[in-house]
């Protein structure tokens, strides 16, 4: 069953770029070899992270959006739990989450259909009773 994965992690910020590019590319390889399609690739940046993991202070940030089966995420978290430079990683399904919020936007969409329109209101004007004095 295919279902779409978002794999963020957390590399050294003192990593060398082609470093970076190096790691990116073996998992890519990895995604496909596994039967998984890599879906984006977001290089976020150098960012601060919240608390210090493993004395660092700062990450360099890269997601992966993923679409494969569990598999397929399983043999990636095992490669990014033995690669050195890698300090944090998180993996979230997010197929369930598109689902849901396009049974809600449908829900919402079949409320505006059933409701009524508005019935137009009369000038205010011409209805009014003349004043007496």
């Amino acid at each position: 069953m295919q279902r779409i994965y978002e794999l963020m992690f957390i590399v050294r910020p003192d990593m060398a770029e082609e470093d970076l590019d190096k790691l990116i590319s073996t998992l890519e390889s990895q995604v496909s070899t596994a039967g998984g399609t890599l879906k984006n690739v977001e290089r976020m940046g150098k960012r601060r992270l919240a608390y210090l993991v493993r004395g660092f202070q700062d990450g360099m940030y890269v997601l992966f959006t993923i679409e494969g089966s569990g598999q397929v995420v399983r043999e990636l978290e095992r490669r990014l739990r033995v690669a050195e430079p890698v300090i944090k990683f998180i993996t979230v399904r997010v197929d369930e989450e598109q689902k849901r919020l396009a049974k809600v936007k449908a829900l919402r969409d079949a409320k505006i259909k059933a409701k009524p329109a508005p019935a137009p209101e009369a000038e205010a004007g011409s209805e009014a009773a003349p004043a007496t004095v």
